[in-house]
């Protein structure tokens, strides 16, 4: 059974349970997030005894931001479309990534997961050797091709196949907008608030990128080139904080299965599911011990 034929056996009580969006889950769980976030920063940007400890938990919070901003683009954590867009522009902006573009892209390779020529995550190859994995692991790449793609998007049209004609105007301007947030930021390394900005936002991004790319790597990584999603995506088991951080987005089959069911039934989506995956790994170490191994014998 692939995931088409999966979706006809929901019946309309279990397909409205499942995709039934509330505002209430969702503002807890960023609470926490948010607030950790604000908590370790004011206790880094204080430099309360031993702060530099905090600056990798920091980083791996901030960079996990790109979990809530995934689920804004789904429109699915909240009730409130104005709370998805609101609470998607701010980790947008956080982790130096558009949200209108990433939208279009993100759908995109989620109509045509694995497809090559049409899934845009293809465009940038998973890494074969171990110096394109250690390179990847860094984040440095995508940071940068990030403000590229802002750059870019800013002083020319987007010709992206992905982008729609109508949507390359927010596109541009979401860019231009998001070139004078930071060029305030710049700024702002000049004046006496410049350690909080590099030490509670900057320097932690940078720290918490290998986390946030070897986390993303096992979605995808090493799964066949197939339409099915139980076999093309995979799903990781994994411990309460991963899940926590990731907005339990390791339960990566059945969000593609099912895009439209919120973070927070995803685990009760699993357990309808749980017999037909294909694609699984008990666990981060575990998948990359796999992915390495290939290395050596491909």
């Amino acid at each position: 059974m692939d995931h088409k034929a999966f979706l006809k056996t929901l019946s309309p009580n279990q397909r409205a349970t499942l995709t039934t969006r509330y505002n209430t889950p969702a503002l807890l769980h960023l609470t926490l997030h948010w607030g950790l976030i604000i908590v370790i920063g004011l206790y880094i940007g204080f430099q309360l005894p031993f702060w530099g400890l905090l600056l990798i938990p920091q980083g791996i919070l901030i960079s996990f931001c790109f979990c809530i901003l995934h689920e804004t683009v789904h429109e699915t954590p909240f009730k409130s479309k104005r709370m998805n867009t609101l609470i998607g522009s701010v980790c947008a902006h956080l982790i130096i990534l558009p949200k209108n573009w990433f939208r279009y892209f993100h759908l995109a390779h989620h109509k045509y997961t694995q497809m090559p020529g049409k899934d845009p995550e293809l465009n940038t190859p998973k890494p074969e050797t171990l110096y394109q994995y250690l390179r990847y692991a860094t984040g440095l790449p995508v940071l940068l091709g990030n403000f590229r793609k802002i750059t870019k998007n800013a002083f020319s049209e987007n010709n992206d196949p992905y982008v729609p004609k109508g949507g390359k105007g927010n596109v541009k301007s979401e860019a231009i907008r998001m070139l004078a947030v930071y060029a305030l930021i710049i700024a702002g390394l000049f004046s006496p608030y410049s350690g909080w900005i590099i030490w509670c936002w900057l320097l932690p991004l940078l720290l918490g990128q290998p986390f946030l790319r070897l986390y993303l790597l096992a979605e995808h990584g090493r799964c066949p080139i197939v339409a099915n999603m139980f076999e093309n995506t995979r799903t990781t088991f994994t411990t309460r904080l991963i899940r926590f951080l990731a907005w339990n987005m390791p339960y990566h089959i059945e969000h593609h299965v099912y895009p439209m069911v919120p973070f927070h039934k995803l685990p009760a989506l699993h357990e309808i599911i749980s017999d037909s995956l294909k694609s699984t790994s008990d666990g981060y170490i575990e998948f990359h011990k796999e992915y390495l191994e290939a290395m050596d014998n491909p």
